[in-house]
C-alpha cells in the first residue's frame, strides 16, 4: 500500500488570555477584539481553519473551507466538525447580546445533517439565529450552507447564562 502523506502546521495563541479579558468586556466588544486581532482567537478556530466571524449585534456569520483534514474515514467531513462550527456561530450569536459580566456555556446541541460536505462543497457559510434569550438560559438555531444557499445541516442550542466570577 503507497500512501501519500500530508503535513499541516499552525499556531495558536494562549486561550486563557482570551477567557481572562472577556470578563471585562461585553460579549460585543470581546468578539470585536479577536477580530481586530486585539486578544487571540480560540485555539479551535485555527485547529479546524474557521475563518474569523463576521458579527452584529445578534447575529454571527462564520466561514470555512472543507478541506481534507476535517475528514472522517468513509471520505467526508467529520460530523463533528460541522457540529463545531454551528456551536461556534450560535454562540458567538448568543455572545454578541450579553452585556459585561455575563458569560454563557453550552448545554445541549442537536444536529441534523441533510447533506454530505466534503473538500469539493466549497467555501460554506454559517449563520445563527436568537429564537429565546432569557434571565438564565437562550435557544439558538444555526444553518450550514455552501455559497448557493443549498443548507448541509441544522443546529438548535441551549444555552445556559452566568455571572463571570471576577476572583
Amino acid at each position: 500500500m503507497t500512501t501519500t502523506l500530508r503535513k499541516r502546521t499552525y499556531e495558536w495563541g494562549d486561550p486563557l488570555e482570551g477567557a481572562a479579558k472577556a470578563k471585562s468586556m461585553s460579549g460585543f466588544e470581546y468578539l470585536t477584539a479577536i477580530n481586530n486581532d486585539e486578544i487571540p482567537p480560540p485555539p479551535l478556530m485555527v485547529t479546524l481553519g474557521f475563518e474569523r466571524p463576521d458579527i452584529k449585534q445578534g447575529e454571527a456569520t462564520f466561514y470555512f473551507k472543507p478541506e481534507e483534514y476535517h475528514y472522517n474515514p468513509i471520505g467526508s467531513v467529520h460530523g463533528g466538525v460541522v457540529s463545531a462550527i454551528l456551536d461556534s456561530v450560535m454562540g458567538c450569536t448568543l455572545q454578541t447580546t450579553l452585556p459585561t459580566g455575563v458569560g454563557y456555556t453550552t448545554l445541549e446541541l442537536k444536529v441534523n445533517f441533510l447533506k454530505a460536505v466534503s473538500y469539493q462543497t466549497g467555501r460554506m457559510i454559517a449563520t445563527g439565529r436568537i429564537i429565546h434569550s432569557g434571565k438564565s438560559t437562550a435557544l439558538i438555531e444555526g444553518s450550514l450552507a455552501d455559497e448557493k444557499g443549498t443548507v448541509y445541516a441544522h443546529g438548535v442550542s441551549t444555552c445556559m447564562l452566568f455571572p463571570f466570577n471576577n476572583k
